[in-house]
């Protein structure tokens, strides 16, 4: 991923506090960092309301946004910001790193969904540096499948 790149951060409750660490660690690196919210935990907030931001940025200007998503599993809010047009979301919740390396290397995922409830914010870290330091391979076969993604209406 490039610096130049914005990333737009959203959680609902589950992930309210390791996004806002997530958020300090990544402005300490010296990425640029927007937070979507929430700006102030609500036990019972619902996840698609909070996630959707994050998908219309990415699918309206992708050169210039990446995002990272958080809930309890990670696989609710990947669904939903699925849902817009040119977002392709890894989901992480623990053990095994090579599930980030092939979303980005593979698929060029431009949004990385974190299972709050399965992770530590050190393991979090990790996974977020790995995901924002690994390239897209850019081999034809894989661009040719992100392209028939793309084409699925």
């Amino acid at each position: 991923m490039q610096k130049k790149q914005t990333i737009l951060m959203a959680s609902d409750h589950a992930g309210f506090e390791m996004k806002n660490a997530l958020r300090d660690f990544l402005v300490s690196q010296d990425y640029t960092v927007e937070d979507l919210g929430p700006s102030s935990y609500e036990e019972g907030d619902d996840y698609p309301q909070l996630i959707m931001p994050v998908g219309i940025h990415i699918a309206e200007k992708p050169e210039k946004y990446i995002g990272i998503i958080l809930g309890s599993s990670g696989q609710g809010e990947a669904i939903v910001a699925n849902r817009f047009p040119g977002v392709r979301t890894t989901v992480y919740y623990g053990k095994n790193l090579e599930i980030i390396r092939l979303g980005r290397k593979h698929n060029d995922s431009n949004v990385l969904s974190l299972g709050a409830h399965f992770l530590t914010i050190d393991e979090a870290k990790e996974a977020v540096t790995l995901w924002l330091n690994t390239p897209f391979s850019m081999e034809e076969r894989h661009e040719r499948r992100i392209e028939m993604i793309d084409n699925i209406s």
